[in-house]
Order: C-alpha cells, then sequence, then structure tokens
C-alpha cells in the first residue's frame, strides 16, 4: 500500500479546487491514516458504521439512492445486480420515492428486495401535490404496492408544504406509525426555518430525520441543517453525497482526493462518501447502477474519520 503523505503545505495547495480548508482536509487524511493504521495490527477490521434514529432504530451509516434507477440508464440485470451487491455488504438502508421515474424506482426495488424485505432499511416519499390535493392514502398505499410491502421502515415529506398543510400531514404520518404500517417519518429538503416550522406544530418533534444534499461538492447544509439536526438528537441524511453527474466526474478526478484515497488503499468515492459521514449524525446515500462501484462505496462503512488532535 502506498504510504506517501503530502506535506501540510503541499496539501493545502492542492485544497482550493474542493473548498477544503486545510485543517478539514487534514483531518480527514489523519482519520484515512487512523483507519489503516488500526487495520494493520487489529485482529478484525473496524465495526461498520451506523446511526442511531430518535426511536433507537440503529442503521448503517451508508445506504443506496434510487433516483435514476429502474429507468434505462443499465441494463436493469446489471442495477439489480448492484443493489443487491450493497445489500450485500451491508447497505441495507434503500431510498427511493414514487416521483423517481413515476413509480419505477419504486417497482425497481421491490423486484429487488423480494424474499429479503427483513434485511433493508426501506424508505420512500410523499410529495406536496398529493398532499395538497388530498391524496396522501393513495399516494402511500400505491408506494406500498410497487415495493410489495405492507409497511416502510421510514416515510418522507419531499419538500416543505404550506403551514395550513403541515399539522394534517403530521398527523397522517403519526396515524400511519400507530398502525404499524411506517416506523418512523421525516421530511426532505428543509432549511432551519422550516425545521423550526415543522417542531412548532403538534407532534412535530418526532421527525426522525431531515434527507438534504450534501457532499465535498455541496456544502451549503454543513453550517445550519447538520448542527441543527445534531442539537435536536436527529440524523441529517445525506442525497446525492459524490454530487450529481458533472460534480461526481469533478470530485472523483480530484488529485487531492486521489491521493487521500490512495495512500489508504480505498477509491476516491470511499474516501469523499467517509467525509460525507465523518461527524457519526450522517446518513450518506450514493446512488449506483455499477456492480463494482457499489463495492468501492461499500468500503466507507469501515472507514474511520477523526479529528486532527484526537
Amino acid at each position: 500500500m502506498n504510504q506517501h503523505f503530502l506535506n501540510r503545505r503541499q496539501f493545502g495547495a492542492r485544497c482550493a479546487a474542493l473548498g477544503l480548508s486545510l485543517p478539514t482536509a487534514s483531518a480527514f487524511m489523519a482519520g484515512q491514516a487512523s483507519a489503516q493504521d488500526a487495520g494493520a495490527g487489529a485482529e478484525s477490521p473496524p465495526a461498520p458504521r451506523t446511526v442511531t434514529f430518535p426511536n433507537g432504530t440503529v442503521v448503517p451509516a451508508l445506504g443506496q439512492g434510487s433516483w435514476h434507477l429502474g429507468q434505462g440508464g443499465h441494463p436493469l440485470p446489471v442495477e439489480e445486480e448492484a443493489m443487491r451487491t450493497g445489500i450485500a455488504l451491508g447497505m441495507t438502508v434503500i431510498d427511493t420515492s414514487r416521483n423517481y421515474g413515476e413509480g419505477r424506482s419504486e417497482k425497481f426495488i421491490g423486484r429487488v428486495i423480494a424474499g429479503q424485505r427483513d434485511k433493508v432499511f426501506l424508505i420512500s416519499k410523499i410529495q406536496e401535490d398529493e398532499i395538497v390535493a388530498g391524496n396522501f392514502t393513495r399516494a402511500f398505499q400505491g408506494s406500498l404496492s410497487r415495493l410489495g410491502t405492507d409497511y416502510l421502515d421510514l416515510y418522507l415529506l419531499h419538500s416543505p408544504v404550506p403551514k395550513v398543510y403541515l399539522t394534517r400531514t403530521v398527523a397522517a404520518f403519526e396515524k400511519l406509525r400507530a398502525e404499524g404500517k411506517i416506523r418512523a417519518w421525516g421530511v426532505s429538503n428543509f432549511t432551519v426555518d422550516k425545521m423550526e416550522e415543522l417542531f412548532s406544530v403538534p407532534d412535530g418533534h418526532r421527525c426522525a430525520t431531515n434527507q438534504v444534499r450534501y457532499s465535498l461538492r455541496y456544502r451549503y447544509f454543513e453550517n445550519n441543517v447538520l448542527p441543527w439536526c445534531t442539537q435536536h438528537k436527529i440524523p441529517m441524511m445525506a442525497a446525492s453525497p459524490l454530487g450529481g453527474i458533472e460534480d461526481a466526474r469533478v470530485l472523483l478526478g480530484d488529485r487531492t482526493i486521489g491521493q487521500i484515497a490512495s495512500a489508504h488503499g480505498v477509491s476516491p468515492a470511499a474516501a469523499a462518501l467517509a467525509w460525507v459521514m465523518r461527524s457519526g449524525n450522517v446518513i450518506a446515500i450514493p446512488e449506483s447502477g455499477n456492480p463494482e462501484h457499489v463495492k468501492e462505496n461499500a468500503a466507507a462503512l469501515s472507514i474511520r474519520w477523526v479529528p486532527p488532535d484526537a
């Protein structure tokens, strides 16, 4: 394994393209080194990273997204193999939504998890327009049908709704939870102001997570939503943790990330995912229809990030 490390001046000079501060980037590299050194003399690899929801449910810190899966991007058998590979490697948090390919993503996942529903933590979402139109129950039942299941582990409101609909939406979530049809509920794309608004309505504090876009290339929520979620003891879920198609190309081709990854025997994707999960309160859900890429991503579960003064 390549043991080369950049000195602080060399490393700092190469961080600008990613917008990394020297302390943050150096700490990340230190975390990679810590994982490597621990593995060298340990009898077994470090336990996979996990995150705990407010209800006590513990899940892997790394799951799988499905925004574009089941929609012709790759041959379906290849995509199905990719997701099954991820499940086998511990990436058992599976995220989808009705509006991903107008239900095709949910149908795709339904086929993949058939016969192994008990192995996955299954998430889907309801849309603002479905709530405004009064179609909450119909939307939920449609998702269950396409997924081939009778319950969801987590059901998310995909985007904020006008406050006039918020109380009834939370009440509908709570009714499903009381009936055992969902284990928990949460939201997606909520700012801190919207989270405060949510927590102001009855039972709004029962929200289990907020899913937002978050990656090394898109750090907007790092200074507001992430600390707010940590303060309120709910995990943040990172959508697109490797960026979109263009962002991922830039991120995974970055020389600094490549050197960090190479020095510690992992792929650039695994290094970038480990950075996203570094706080211990973030669940990353990268999407991939390629089995080999999924294997590379899965390595992030066993990478430990530590601050430089730890």
